[in-house]
């Protein structure tokens, strides 16, 4: 990262002035925490004994040996909560109540971030709302009672798509209105600096744990690293362990929905015609837009990918060429999830079956593969049942 929050060109902090004072105190408080013995003692010790690090990796024996590959799951779907989100959002609740800050908003797409703050805010005694798009609500359930459950309040978005883009309009603008209380829980690795460059940091351990684990476990390095890419903070929180390994293969995987052709996905690296540099939500990165710079609707099957932007550090990645950006469809999700459930008894979020899919596809190329399974898909299970209904 180069000066003041840039990844090369991407990054930045486009903010009202309002929000300016916030970002900077924010920044200040993030330096000088990060690296605090005390603090990450804290946050540390949560980790292990609240939310269950480190995550297990495990090796997939019946796809291993039908795919003649050594293929590893670094398991994102064990800690509490069941999702990589918990990382950041108990470096971030944490990082709130040092800077005295009470009250703690968030926006989710999936709801796996949302309940993730609702646990953290629970856990460090700190009020918390979510904000939540109407369309996403309705397929995430599930997710919308256990935010209430663990005291959180859930507020609805009937804006615009009435998605993740949609429920970070309505965050950034609580945070505008309450900034001297209030601190915006963002959960994936964009917006407008700090952020990008915070959440990193706390999913960071993803890759230091997993580096470790497969190092002991094969004795090298894996030869390919695939994580799926929404806002891309799972992919982040692995892809950095292994960046200056220039014989690793790096992939992020987008949400390729009904088709490329179709413009019906979310796929901002994958679709020349609508992805292109812009700005979106205080960052400078890949956006999808039409050919009048209007932010292009969106479509996944998995509401934790449908957003039309990317982080800022995935932005540099793609464009330096150190990781590749590929996509799968709706239908190649669904159809990884059931066999992943049927071939090695795990059950993942629609959004790591992603991942899953494109692995399968290339898994031949490779001889030790490493695929991040960010999430959990007990929130998933009606939208498979429906789309294998179809």
């Amino acid at each position: 990262m180069t000066a003041k929050g840039y990844y090369g060109s991407y990054g930045g902090c486009f903010v009202s002035e309002l929000l300016v004072p916030t970002m900077e105190a924010l920044e200040a408080a993030f330096v000088c925490l990060k690296n605090d013995r005390a603090f990450k003692r804290e946050l540390n010790g949560l980790l292990a004994t609240y939310a269950g690090r480190p995550t297990a990796l495990t090796f997939c024996e019946r796809m291993s040996k039908r795919l003649r590959r050594r293929i590893y799951l670094k398991r994102e779907d064990l800690p509490h909560t069941g999702s990589h989100k918990i990382n950041n959002a108990l470096g971030q609740a944490l990082l709130a109540r040092h800077m005295g800050k009470r009250r703690v908003i968030a926006e989710t797409g999936a709801g796996q971030h949302g309940v993730a703050a609702a646990v953290a805010a629970a856990r460090l005694g700190l009020e918390c709302e979510v904000y939540m798009g109407t369309k996403d609500m309705a397929r995430q359930e599930l997710n919308v009672f256990r935010m209430k459950l663990l005291g959180a309040k859930v507020t609805p978005v009937d804006a615009g798509s009435r998605t993740l883009k949609d429920a970070v309009n309505e965050a950034m603008r609580d945070l505008t209105a309450n900034s001297a209380t209030t601190h915006y829980l963002l959960g994936s690795a964009l917006g407008p600096h700090p952020y990008p460059a915070i959440v990193a940091h706390f999913q960071a351990v993803i890759g230091t744990e997993a580096r470790r684990q497969i190092l002991k476990a094969e004795g090298r390095l894996p030869s390919v690293v695939i994580a799926c890419v929404g806002g891309g903070s799972n992919a982040i929180g692995i892809f950095r362990a292994f960046v200056k390994d220039k014989g690793v293969e790096l992939v992020g995987v987008e949400a390729g929905g009904y088709g490329i052709k179709t413009g019906k996905h979310a796929a901002r690296f994958s679709d020349a015609r609508k992805g292109r540099p812009g700005v979106l939500h205080g960052t400078k990165t890949y956006v999808l837009q039409d050919r009048y710079g209007q932010i292009a609707e969106t479509h996944s099957i998995s509401a934790g990918l449908d957003y039309p932007a990317v982080g800022p550090e995935h932005a540099e990645l793609y464009e330096s060429g150190r990781a590749k950006y590929t996509s799968v469809t709706d239908d190649e999700a669904v159809a990884a999830a059931k066999m992943l459930c049927r071939e090695e008894g795990i059950l993942p979020a629609l959004e790591s079956a992603h991942a899953i899919a494109y692995m399968v596809k290339v898994a031949r190329k490779h001889r030790v593969i490493l695929v991040n399974l960010s999430g959990r898909g007990d929130k998933d299970v009606v939208q498979i049942m429906e789309a294998g209904g179809k």
